[in-house]
């Protein structure tokens, strides 16, 4: 062991700390998490007086190793590692009492394991108190993350706190906590109040003896005779894998009370025609001791999917089990999993994804987080990735690409623990409970988007869509209209011309070992000299509102052609100049990555399959021209 290593829990207090705990401590400072450990001043014995802090963490979700008073109003905190794993130390959560009125403290947290996180950016601690149960953010000009050379040139979070109320309880946490025993209550209830739409079972046990909850969404009529056009689909959602990453709870759980709601039109269509399957809290035990990534062994779950064991992953087990028989089922087909998670790094909502050797399914894998992305105000695209990353080969979004059939879509969906940018300015906007519950909300739609595109579920009729006469209350007055009549202008006639989209502005990390070969050769009819580089794609011959091409994407659709890819094909003998033919071209796609480009405004409403199947569309595209050609050149000769 190196002499000059430093501890980075050595003692930095400016006083000699007591050998003996305070007498309210039961022994547990610099052990686990701090239970009632009151804080005195040097040479004061005796009764705690008001004004000397008595912390606590010996509760659910708690974390909080040891104090120490390092001035007369400064303290540095100690967080407690992940138990059997000292590796991770970024999640807190405390109570802090026994204040006196308009005492002014500053809280040092001087170990976390994480220097690159969002406090960087303006991601604050909350707090809570006794008569203000609602978690609020402190300000930013109180909050300070900084390279301290006092604390061995660690990172450390600093914020200035003033006690207003001596009679309060104030709680601080790192984000909004969400705690084993809340899920429980909360289960409790919805399943009171949505007794028919609503199944929960136990699908196993932790190492801790705490239940793995499985929530159950099907309302689907079950068909008769099984045939592959009438196979169950199914949507699978884990959550909360990591214990510090609270927000995916709140998602879980505004996705829940979505398909929960009985009269909501939706949530029925969903229920009726997709199987959802929810897995709330993958690692309850983490959960409960307040570990910020690890279960109760120091295990990391989500690298852990390629070397499962009973014993040590009892919670991934029962879920690896149960996802294998829905995959080899002959009824089900397994559509979607998605892993939900929170960023402590990066700011908004957005989706990791994989990379595919098969184009075709690659194209398929990009729809659903085009759709999303459609559906969320809070979406950063600049930080959505798709990799093969070998270093990630034990998470449940890269382990699930190998472990399950090709149709499975294996998402991570990630959601910052701070908040999102709005669209084209530098503002932040912190999220609450209600904005990951409203994340939620946002994926039931976004799978309603899905399954009508790929006609699984049917289009409401036209008598619906429409507004209903007589919606407005009677007592609605309709505003006076002005006796005079303004000229009405006539809209001058243009143009209107469809832009196709591409996902060439994704900012989608390749990074992985995709084939070298040359991509496919797409040909497409076109005028010569028409837009886009010579490019022009043919007119809609069928719109649909709720095929993707009504589905306002503008960040996706900036088609840029820096360069004119036409090579022309010399024309057959015995086909006249003035034939109506048009001439064909062929675009060449860049080697890397092995994709061709789904041009969504030609995609009509089921022809997602037809588009990204394996069935080599470039050849039938050839044969197409071929006949074309042919009846041409005989209709001529006739």
């Amino acid at each position: 062991m190196n002499p000059d290593a430093c501890d980075p829990l050595a003692h930095t207090s400016m006083y000699q700390r007591a050998e003996e705990d305070s007498d309210d401590s039961d022994g547990e400072g610099g052990l686990g998490n701090v239970s009632r450990v009151i804080v005195r001043p040097p040479g004061h014995s005796g009764k705690a007086k008001r004004g000397h802090l008595c912390f606590d963490a010996a509760f659910e979700t708690g974390n909080l190793g040891r104090v120490d008073l390092v001035g007369e109003f400064e303290y540095d905190l100690f967080l407690r590692p992940d138990t059997c794993n000292p590796r991770y130390r970024f999640w807190f959560n405390f109570t802090v009492d026994n204040v006196k009125q308009d005492q002014r403290v500053i809280f040092n947290i001087v170990n976390m394991n994480k220097s690159r996180n969002l406090f960087k950016d303006g991601m604050t601690p909350l707090v809570k108190s006794t008569s203000r149960p609602k978690w609020q953010r402190l300000p930013r000009c109180e909050v300070f993350y900084y390279k301290s050379p006092v604390h061995q040139n660690h990172y450390v979070l600093s914020f200035a706190f003033g006690f207003d109320k001596e009679d309060e309880v104030y709680q601080f946490a790192l984000t909004f906590p969400y705690s084993y025993s809340k899920m429980q209550a909360y289960l409790n209830a919805v399943e009171l109040k949505f007794p028919e739409t609503f199944e929960r079972s136990t699908l196993g046990m932790s190492i801790q003896n705490r239940k793995l909850e499985l929530i159950t969404f099907d309302d689907v009529k079950k068909p008769d005779k099984m045939e592959p056009k009438n196979v169950i689909h199914m949507v699978v959602i884990l959550a909360r894998i990591h214990p510090g990453e609270s927000p995916a709870s709140y998602v879980v759980q505004g996705l829940i009370e979505f398909l929960a709601a009985a009269n909501q039109p939706i949530s029925k269509a969903l229920r009726e025609h997709v199987v959802f399957k929810i897995v709330p809290m993958l690692n309850p035990d983490g959960v409960f001791l307040g570990n910020n990534r690890c279960n109760v062994i120091g295990h990391d779950l989500n690298r852990s999917w390629n070397r499962l064991s009973q014993y040590t992953h009892p919670t991934l087990s029962a879920v690896m089990k149960m996802l294998k028989e829905y995959d080899n089922s002959s009824c089900y087909q397994v559509d979607f999993v998605i892993d939900i998670h929170a960023h402590s790094s990066l700011t908004g909502t957005f989706i990791y994804g994989s990379t595919y050797d098969n184009v075709y399914r690659y194209e398929r894998h990009l729809v659903f987080p085009k759709l999303f992305a459609t559906k969320c105000e809070d979406f950063c695209q600049e930080h959505m990735m798709f990799n093969a990353d070998d270093r990630k080969s034990g998470t449940a979004r890269r382990y699930f690409v190998e472990a399950l059939s090709d149709n499975v879509n294996t998402y991570t969906l990630e959601v910052s623990m701070c908040g999102y940018f709005l669209n084209g300015t530098n503002i932040l906007t912190q999220y609450t409970e209600d904005g990951y519950m409203r994340i939620g909300r946002n994926l039931a739609r976004t799978f309603l988007e899905y399954y009508r595109f790929t006609n699984i579920l049917p289009i409401p009729p036209v008598d619906e869509l429409r507004p209903r006469k007589g919606g407005r209350p009677r007592t609605h007055r309709p505003r006076a209209r002005s006796k005079t009549r303004s000229e009405v202008r006539v809209r001058p006639k243009t143009t209107r011309a469809y832009a196709p989209i591409s996902y060439t502005d994704l900012s989608i990390c390749y990074d992985s070992a995709t084939s070298e070969d040359g991509s496919p050769v797409r040909y497409m009819y076109g005028h010569g000299n028409a837009g886009y580089g010579g490019l022009r794609m043919r007119p809609h011959i069928h719109q649909d509102q709720f095929s993707l091409s009504n589905i306002q994407a503008a960040r996706f659709s900036n088609l840029d052609f820096t360069s004119d890819f036409r090579l022309k094909v010399p024309k057959a003998k015995g086909v006249a100049q003035e034939s109506k033919m048009p001439p064909i071209e062929m675009l060449n796609v860049p080697p890397k990555p092995h994709l061709t480009i789904i041009d969504f405004n030609q995609l009509t409403r089921g022809g997602l399959e037809e588009a990204t199947s394996s069935g080599k569309p470039i050849e039938r595209e050839k044969e197409k021209i071929r006949r074309h050609t042919f009846k041409s050149s005989s209709s001529r000769k006739a």
